[in-house]
């Protein structure tokens, strides 16, 4: 029975983390473009855009990290240590930017400071993301169930390409969500910046999955062996799809169109890093199988999760509901 909870909770760690990277993603695109905005009131309504949900996205990062802790052990165990520098920096981040949520409106002589830690901890908070992706994807080294590697081993030119692949990939879902959310001179510069952000994440993307390939054995027979390979062809079919609603969107001004076809590419490289993985936990040593905790600790942990993920489900889509539509530049939130 233990494999089968496993494999549940399994796709529960991997909901949380691809819900994060959807909610959280377009909050830290509103900041990676900010310094785009023009005027401070340009500012002050992109930042209302996300001021009223930014603290509930991010409550998936915890359910997806405390759940990684509480179920797999041995993965929390080999990974942190392989990947404690991008993880600290991606927290120290997401502190800066937080604080400067509130603190920005407090202030008029130190507003402009207040701006500069709300972008540049929305820019290290993503970079640090794919640092840290990019550092799993291409192999954690393991020895007697034990992280065996160096003290810079998550720091490869793949690595940083995946940073810079995931910076650019949340600066285009933060152009579309201010795109769907806002009328005026910040749609219109939303609206030059998904052009350019959108071209460069199709870009990087491309290269960062023609490269994963051939990182490791596993991922090329995977995508490449027979009858796989039939389904690998999909994948870009899928890509290029979302691509013309994107573009389609943009140019009919079909506001939500955009953001929808991001979020499409999102979930489409997701499900390919899941295909890539599986069975693996940490690849290419240990399996879901291998790092699970014991079959009564899996039971009792999953019966908190039968009552608290639909509690946060509700919650998130409620405050969606709420603050849906175009936000009044006179209104605001504050």
């Amino acid at each position: 029975m233990i494999f089968d909870l496993a494999f549940i909770w399994a796709g529960l760690i991997a909901f949380a983390v691809l819900a994060y990277v959807i909610l959280d993603g377009f909050d830290l695109g509103v900041g990676i473009l900010f310094p785009f905005m023009r005027t401070e009131a340009d500012k002050d309504l992109a930042m209302n855009t996300v001021a009223p949900v930014w603290d509930g996205n991010e409550t998936w990062l915890v359910l997806g990290g405390g759940g990684l802790f509480a179920v797999f052990p041995l993965a929390y165990a080999v990974v942190m240590p392989a990947l404690y520098v991008p993880i600290i920096v991606m927290l120290l981040a997401l502190v800066f930017r937080g604080v400067a949520f509130e603190f920005r409106w407090r202030t008029q002589k130190g507003k402009f400071l207040w701006d500069i830690s709300f972008t540049f901890g929305s820019i290290m908070a993503a970079f640090a993301q794919g640092i840290a992706l990019g550092a799993l994807v291409q192999g954690i080294t393991v020895e007697g169930r034990a992280y065996a590697g160096g003290n810079w081993d998550w720091l490869t030119p793949f690595s940083i390409l995946t940073g810079v692949a995931l910076v650019a990939a949340y600066a285009l879902m933060g152009a579309t969500w201010l795109v769907m959310k806002t009328d005026g001179p910040v749609r219109h510069v939303a609206r030059s910046m998904a052009v350019w952000t959108g071209a460069a994440t199709l870009m990087l993307v491309g290269l960062v999955s023609l490269i994963t390939p051939f990182l490791n054995p596993l991922y090329l027979d995977r995508w490449f062996g027979f009858p796989n390979v039939l389904f690998t062809v999909l994948v870009p079919a899928a890509i290029l799809v979302a691509a013309f609603v994107f573009a389609k969107g943009m140019r009919d001004n079909r506001d939500a169109w955009p953001f929808l076809a991001t979020l499409a590419l999102f979930v489409l490289s997701f499900i390919g890093l899941g295909i890539s993985f599986y069975p693996y936990m940490v690849p290419p040593s240990l399996t879901i199988w291998d790092v699970a905790a014991p079959d009564e600790s899996l039971w009792f942990l999953l019966a908190g999760a039968l009552v608290l993920v639909p509690m946060i489900l509700a919650y998130t889509a409620y405050a969606y509901w709420v603050f849906r539509g175009k936000v009044d530049p006179a209104g605001g939130y504050h």
